[in-house]
């Protein structure tokens, strides 16, 4: 019977684009693991569920925080037309673009928020 460094020396001979492959998708397939680990203990924390709204908070927090749809976050919100759907802008840079005090859009978005769940 052969050891494990022998298969693995014979492997990495005749089928090394497989190994490293294998390797590559390996890696990337932990590193989801570990992603999706940390991000599940993070959102599980009751600390983290109906946060008091702040400037440094994306949409995508709020949403996720309230546990509403981001679309719903983002109606709310007056969002520059050139803003990128993959932009991640904080209230505070949202506020500070369009203009508006950042106290009046966090009442804004806490009233879509308290709307949002009152349906």
């Amino acid at each position: 019977m052969r050891g494990w460094s022998t298969t693995g020396r014979y492997l990495w001979r005749h089928h090394r684009p497989a190994v490293i492959a294998l390797g590559l998708a390996l890696g990337v397939a932990g590193f989801f693991a570990v992603r999706l680990t940390v991000f599940t203990l993070y959102w599980a924390d009751p600390a983290h569920r109906e946060q008091a709204i702040e400037g440094w908070m994306t949409p995508g927090y709020v949403a996720r925080s309230w546990g509403l749809e981001r679309d719903v976050v983002l109606a709310a919100l007056p969002l520059p037309s050139d803003t990128r759907p993959s932009a991640r802008p904080t209230l505070t840079d949202i506020a500070r673009t369009t203009g508006i005090p950042l106290t009046h859009l966090i009442a804004g978005l806490e009233a879509a928020i308290t709307k949002a769940q009152g349906e």
